[in-house]
């Protein structure tokens, strides 16, 4: 009971010391015992242990001490014996690390095992057997085997007894080193006729509490007398061995003298009983006392022996020296580089600094040997940085880029400071996670498309490509074509965009005539959080085709008009006649026009100019020429296929107006209606000349010649000449009106007061007969009925 209050104030013994835990339990606790609140000592939070996936890390795989998450404390998970851990060593510890993560932290923690009376002391063997000659003097000294005990401190053996005490004692002795060995010595003569033989017990006593004790026999044989014991030249022997040392090496050569003569003189030497267990390593040679190597040193095994020799004559006197042999190390042991926690991949766009390994590092050789460099390529944007002693972390130095490397190869490289050196590597594929970091790119700054005018909706116009360099989704790219107004239109009215491919297609038909081009804003957006996107024009060209004909300007063909150029008798060859004007409203060689004579009354007298339209005679005008000439031009443009325009071109030729006037009264313009009013004509001439026939016939003979002067256009009213329209913005040019017109017009509802006068001729004249004027005019009176009016109205206007 006693014992367990002890361990119990032993295992809460807590104190931190830079940064770092310490506690102290006994060993042999029970499984499952608390070492003590790690979240507490450590000033942690319980819900960091959770998130940062809280765990042990030791550097020999050892699993003692294990962490209780949800309660926050270390617990035994196994059975931990202090001799079978440290032997000997004192004081005896644990080390071991907690490693958090997210951020990565670590917390050491030392763990010291104190000892528990828990072994007795004991011999190596049940008995051991001495011969002594009676002729041994008094203080003689046998060495005994020391008790073993592996406990340590108060626990361990500290003293002996020996009974009976007749004839010995018991004597303990120091070195110089510091370690004790015991020794019987003789205090009262042997006489080998009074007992041959002598029983001991020794028993060796620790300082625990309770008290435990072994003990063993021995057997002391008297011989008979042998004056003189061998003496060793030395008490101890110090040699250093190196652990590389080869078999069969010479450590050292012990040596004692005999003082007898004879057989007693001789010595052999052995290993102690009590030291057998470095038999296995080193031979001693018993007649010269040379101690040779016959295994393999391993200095980070064991780094000293320590080897009892005796000499003993042949008469059984014997003395005892110590031989210690210290090993020194040779640099035979590589860096071990050992990953503990990886943070495998981490993003693109982590900050400096931050941890993405814990590396332990640890060399098994001691001194410069066992000290480690650790380092990586300083090429690479990661440093190593050094937290505690074997320990270091793999930060970042530098900003990351994914689409420059997605991957890196990081070579740790761990060398120590021995000759030769010993090095280590440890690759780790470190993967770098991608970041939206960057806007989709167009393959070109802007994009253009061509497309015919009339095309079928739907039609596929281009399709825009854009990059992203991210990957996965922040890869993926979507378009978008913007809602922008297109001629007071949204442009989705006028296209759209397949989001995954990029193709713009034609909602629409197009018309060149109405739109020549269109300027639109495609945006490309990828699929990151938050999206990243860019824009890129594209301008989207409508081609003509040939779908208009050529429209005639002039001359004006009308359905109840006609017009007539005047062509004189005396023109000479080239006279130009008139000029047909053509516009067509489609573009490029679709809007090229060429005239052709396709009809003409004489086609010897005429000829149309090829670019220009213009009708000019081509050889000297006769008397023989017939006085109406009927010109049919048709106008043609450069189309595939072309397109056409026919216009009729009615010619006068004749000196004076009057004589043409009755010849183009005749032309069937529009036959139901001029058959009509000259039936009324004639009728009304009828009937007006037999009623006023005799009373005026003095007056109209007086009067008829100036009437005919004055009146000849009253009285051809509805034959007056069309006035042309000429488009005001056409100029001299291939296909344009070379003269200007002029004008002025006075018309009332009485045809006798209506009047044309031309104040800028057309280079010669130009007659226009209007049969249509009954529909617009008052109906024309006759001679007589004019005259009439005359008498009636003094008055003329």
């Amino acid at each position: 009971m006693r014992r367990e209050v002890l361990l119990f104030f032993s295992a809460h013994f807590v104190c931190s010391v830079f940064g770092q835990v310490r506690y102290s339990i006994p060993e042999e606790m029970s499984t499952g015992s608390v070492v003590g609140n790690i979240v507490q000592d450590l000033g942690l939070d319980i819900k960091r242990l959770k998130s940062g996936r809280a765990r042990i890390f030791t550097e020999d795989g050892s699993e003692y001490i294990g962490l209780n998450i949800e309660k926050g404390t270390l617990v035994v998970t196994k059975r931990i014996d202090r001799e079978e851990l440290c032997k000997q060593v004192s004081p005896c510890s644990l080390h071991f690390q907690i490693i958090l993560e997210n951020p990565m932290e670590l917390q050491r923690v030392d763990v010291e095992i104190t000892d528990v009376n828990d072994n007795s002391p004991f011999f190596s063997k049940k008995e051991y057997n001495f011969q002594v000659s009676e002729s041994a003097s008094s203080g003689s000294r046998y060495l005994l085997e020391s008790a073993k005990d592996p406990d340590v401190a108060q626990n361990t053996i500290q003293t002996y007894k020996l009974n009976p005490t007749d004839h010995f004692k018991l004597n303990t002795v120091s070195r110089s080193d510091g370690t004790k060995y015991i020794e019987m010595v003789l205090h009262t003569l042997l006489d080998r006729e009074k007992q041959d033989e002598h029983k001991l017990t020794l028993t060796a006593l620790d300082g625990g509490n309770p008290q435990k004790s072994g003990s063993v026999q021995i057997n002391v044989i008297v011989l008979d007398a042998n004056d003189n014991a061998p003496v060793f030249s030395q008490s101890v022997y110090r040699v250093i061995v190196p652990e590389n040392a080869p078999r069969g090496t010479a450590v050292v050569r012990v040596s004692a003298t005999d003082s007898d003569k004879g057989e007693n003189q001789e010595v052999t030497y052995s290993f102690s009983q009590h030291t057998n267990t470095v038999s296995s390593l080193f031979s001693i040679d018993h007649h010269t006392g040379e101690i040779t190597l016959i295994a393999v040193l391993d200095y980070e095994k064991v780094k000293h022996y320590e080897v009892d020799i005796e000499a003993t004559d042949n008469g059984g006197l014997t003395d005892a020296c110590k031989v210690l042999i210290e090993v020194t190390d040779i640099n035979d042991n590589p860096p071990i580089i050992s990953i503990i926690s990886l943070s495998n991949p981490i993003p693109e766009d982590a900050e400096l600094t931050t941890v993405i390994a814990m590396i332990n590092i640890k060399d098994l050789d001691s001194g410069k040997n066992g000290q480690v460099h650790c380092f990586i390529n300083p090429e690479l944007p990661f440093k190593i940085k050094s937290s505690t002693p074997n320990f270091y972390s793999l930060v970042s130095d530098d900003a990351l880029d994914r689409e420059t490397n997605p991957v890196y190869n990081i070579t740790i490289t761990a060398v120590d400071k021995g000759s030769p050196a010993f090095s280590a590597n440890k690759t780790i594929n470190l993967k770098i996670s991608d970041v939206n970091d960057n806007a989709p790119v167009f393959k070109q700054p802007s994009f253009t498309a061509f497309v015919s005018e009339n095309n079928s909706p739907g039609m596929s116009l281009l399709s825009v490509k854009a990059r992203d360099k991210d990957d996965g989704n922040n890869a993926r790219i979507s378009y978008f074509l913007e809602d922008i107004q297109l001629n007071g239109m949204s442009a989705l009215a006028y296209f759209s965009v397949n989001a995954e491919s990029g193709e713009i297609l034609a909602v629409r038909s197009f018309d060149y005539e109405q739109l020549k081009e269109f300027n639109i804003r495609i945006k490309a957006q990828d699929g990151g959080s938050p999206p990243l996107s860019s824009n890129v024009t594209v301008k989207i060209l409508i081609q003509d085709q040939n779908d208009n004909p050529p429209q005639v300007l002039y001359p004006v063909q009308t359905g109840g008009s006609m017009v007539a150029e005047m062509v004189p008798r005396s023109a000479d060859v080239g006279y130009l006649v008139t000029k047909v004007v053509a516009v067509d409203v489609d573009s490029g060689q679709n809007a090229w026009l060429s005239y052709k004579l396709q009809k003409a009354t004489d086609k010897a007298l005429f000829e149309v100019g090829l670019q220009n339209g213009e009708i000019r005679t081509i050889r000297q005008v006769t008397d023989k020429d017939a006085v109406k000439q009927r010109l049919t031009v048709i106008v043609e443009d450069n189309g595939q296929p072309s397109r056409s325009a026919t216009v009729i071109v009615n010619v006068a030729v004749a000196d004076s107006f009057p004589e043409v006037l009755s010849e183009f009264s005749e032309f069937p313009h529009d036959k139901e209606y001029n058959d009509n009013l000259t039936f009324y004509l004639v009728l009304a001439l009828a009937v007006v000349s037999f009623l006023f026939i005799t009373c005026l016939v003095v007056i109209i003979s007086v009067k008829i010649y100036r009437w005919r002067q004055e009146q000849v256009f009253y009285k051809s009213s509805g034959n007056l000449p069309v006035i042309p329209y000429y488009p005001p913005l056409y100029a001299d040019g291939t296909g344009n009106l070379k003269q200007d017109f002029g004008y002025e017009v006075y018309g009332t509802t009485d045809s006798r007061r209506s009047d044309v006068k031309d104040l800028r001729p057309f280079g010669e004249s130009t007659l226009s007969v209007d049969r249509s004027a009954s529909r617009t005019m008052p109906r024309l009176k006759t001679e007589s009925e004019n005259l009439l009016t005359e008498v009636r109205s003094p008055q003329l206007p």
